[in-house]
């Protein structure tokens, strides 16, 4: 693995002009309202086991430890939210109830708090993360999408673990769909979880997106896991991000099967990829 040096102080942007951006507004809240919520709450897994257990209150008050378990989220406190979790379970608090009345109306609380400029970006995306995470862990996993090869290229967009900026995703993602392709941006913050995802559906083409020298370090094991993994034995790895507009590199030596910030070009890639 070759040794990346040099200062990249630039790839980076500070989360005060990040947060301010109303691109960056309009993208999340897209990911949050067409992705995050609707994806869980269509879970197979969750509607099965809805429905298998009866919840009595039509419209139960929340949890006491809500604004806790909110505030851990907004702050990024993994180790809070999941002992907030990790209480109720023992108390015999039953999964559904956990996300139904807890993980759910917090997701809603920080859109209602992100779209009112009373929280900064950085704020919900870790929150959103969390509760992604936490939402895994009770065993709410997608399982709805593609599970074998279809007629649509399925496409799966992420960010490299330690980043959780999805603007240019969300760009991505529609000129993927503009092109005939189902797009699923999935917001995992760790490794394994998007190892899981990437495991749970069927898709043609894998985007990463790279911010920083660091996360490049670890990016082979990411994407070696990802293809391992991956319901479609022969799926493709697509990378793009800052990072590439500051260090020429070749996409062989992480893995994947091609490097690109162009859109015309990733149109291009996602159409030869497919067609495979």
């Amino acid at each position: 693995m070759p040794q990346f040096s040099g200062s990249l102080g630039s790839a980076k942007r500070s989360d005060h002009s990040w947060s301010a951006n109303d691109e960056c507004k309009d993208s999340l809240q897209k990911v949050v309202e067409e992705q995050l919520i609707p994806r869980l709450l269509s879970s197979q897994n969750y509607s099965a086991r809805l429905s298998a257990q009866e919840i009595s209150e039509s419209n139960p008050e929340p949890f006491p430890e809500f604004n806790e378990f909110t505030q851990a989220c907004r702050e990024g406190d993994s180790l809070k939210v999941n002992k907030i979790v990790d209480a109720l379970v023992d108390q015999g608090v039953v999964h559904e109830r956990i996300f139904l009345e807890l993980i759910t109306p917090a997701a809603r609380h920080l859109g209602a708090l992100w779209d009112k400029d009373l929280c900064s970006f950085t704020e919900v995306t870790c929150g959103l993360a969390l509760m992604h995470q936490v939402t895994y862990r009770l065993g709410y996993e997608f399982r709805d999408g593609p599970q074998a090869e279809g007629q649509q290229a399925h496409v799966m967009l992420c960010c490299a673990p330690g980043s959780m900026h999805f603007l240019g995703a969300t760009i991505v993602a529609d000129l993927f769909r503009r092109e005939g392709a189902t797009v699923v941006i999935e917001i995992s913050s760790t490794e394994q979880e998007l190892v899981r995802a990437a495991a749970n559906e069927w898709f043609d083409v894998i985007g990463i997106s790279v911010a920083i020298e660091s996360q490049l370090l670890k990016l082979p094991e990411l994407i070696a896991r990802l293809k391992k993994s991956s319901g479609n034995p022969h799926a493709k790895v697509l990378l793009g991000g800052p990072i590439f507009m500051l260090i020429d590199l070749q996409p062989e030596i992480f893995g994947a099967d091609a490097i690109s910030n162009s859109p015309t070009e990733v149109v291009a890639l996602l159409k030869r990829f497919a067609s495979k």
